[in-house]
């Protein structure tokens, strides 16, 4: 394969470092302890977010540096990225965020809501 896609980019998911499926799972467990259905697993998930990544933090989403300030839930239970360049603002859905390498502190997070949307795949 030659495309494009088959080539690293410095904010590639495949620049981070790796977390076993046994680590990941750890994480969301300890996410969703007290979580009886899916929108209280994905409040789990977002606070661990919100308590442990380290923001804010630079990243580049299609070709342009943005800065990520915060994240936030929006009422469908989707985890998003409030990104900001010149002024303005605009949310990406985490799990369609570009990370930095080397990622922020607390990126594990992430990693772990990326794996609980998949379904533990």
């Amino acid at each position: 394969m030659t495309s494009g896609a088959s080539r690293k980019r410095k904010h590639s998911p495949a620049n981070l470092p790796r977390l076993s499926k046994q680590r990941l799972e750890e994480l969301v467990e300890e996410a969703i302890v007290d979580a009886y259905n899916e929108s209280e697993q994905a409040v789990g998930l977002f606070t661990m977010i919100e308590d442990n990544l380290k923001l804010p933090f630079d990243t580049e989403v299609l070709g342009v540096s943005v800065t990520v300030e915060k994240v936030d839930m929006t009422n469908d239970d989707q985890i998003v990225a409030v990104c900001a360049r010149a002024g303005k603002k605009q949310e990406i859905p985490i799990v369609s965020l570009p990370l930095p390498s080397p990622p922020p502190n607390g990126w594990q997070w992430i990693a772990a809501y990326r794996y609980w949307r998949r379904g533990f795949e």
